[in-house]
């Protein structure tokens, strides 16, 4: 069932020839692609709720420091991974199921010049490619919506931390008022879509061997960045780059669903911190 459903999101994410717009969209919002840089890509690889903002917002919690080794579970195409390496100068190895998102990530990081701290592997969250105790931190942006078997993510998270290591997650979580609205970026339909409570999170983090640090609701400031990028969008006639790249011709219909189920209250975008 678990190779059946990460195949499912595979395809869900999968776009053809993802590099090459990529490419055609930075050269249409006049980035240079042979000297670009990870703040440049910004609008483009970081296609989150709240985007960059929520990025460093997140990475200014973990304490990281230029000697750590990161690993990114769920990286897409970079944009956080970049941002880290080039904010703090720590390594970062990020996976993800998805193999157009790996190739792009490793292309866009080889023309940021950041190939010698960055890198990438095609790999399940569920197992990775990784010895016991191999990295200093964790980061997971909007990527567990998708996993079913969360005990067995956070299980391997904590395999692959040292002791003391910190684990960030920010990710979308189940509300207690109404219905998800779909097809969201993350799933067309209920099918893929696996979200959690807040409180059904702590206690999966907490069975894996972590002690939570920090919850924080982030409804408030992803509605308000919505809300901005909304208006921005509608004022250039076309909806944000990043969003457009990766869900094509559906990323408005997407993007107002997540809008109405944050407004719903359906789901919470949250901000956790724990230690292993």
């Amino acid at each position: 069932m678990a190779d059946n459903l990460e195949d499912a999101v595979a395809r869900h994410y999968g776009v053809d020839d993802l590099t090459g717009r990529i490419l055609a969209a930075m050269a249409a919002a006049g980035i240079d692609a042979e000297r670009v840089t990870a703040e440049a890509l910004a609008p483009i690889d970081e296609f989150h709720i709240g985007g960059r903002p929520a990025t460093v917002h997140a990475v200014s919690k973990m304490g990281l420091g230029t000697g750590d080794h990161l690993i990114d579970v769920g990286c897409g195409i970079g944009g956080a991974s970049r941002y880290v390496a080039s904010a703090v100068g720590c390594r970062v190895t990020g996976i993800d199921l998805t193999p157009a998102y790996v190739a792009a990530a490793q292309e866009l990081t080889r023309r940021t010049g950041l190939g010698d701290r960055v890198s990438y592997r095609v790999a399940s969250a569920l197992a990775m490619p990784f010895g016991d105790r191999a990295f200093d931190a964790a980061l997971t942006i909007h990527a567990a919506m998708n996993i079913e078997d969360r005990r067995e993510l956070y299980r391997e998270i904590a395999r692959v931390l040292k002791p003391g290591a910190t684990l960030c997650i920010y990710d979308v979580m189940r509300g207690e008022k109404g219905d998800v609205a779909f097809p969201v970026p993350w799933a067309e339909t209920p099918a893929t879509s696996h979200l959690t409570t807040p409180q059904e999170m702590q206690a999966l983090l907490r069975d894996a061997g972590f002690a939570m640090r920090e919850v924080e609701d982030r409804t408030a400031f992803a509605l308000a960045s919505m809300r901005k990028e909304a208006a921005r969008s509608a004022a250039a006639g076309a909806p944000p780059a990043g969003p457009s790249i990766v869900m094509g011709a559906s990323a408005p219909e997407k993007l107002r669903n997540v809008r109405a189920n944050l407004e719903s209250g359906a789901i919470i975008p949250v901000l956790m911190l724990a230690t292993v």
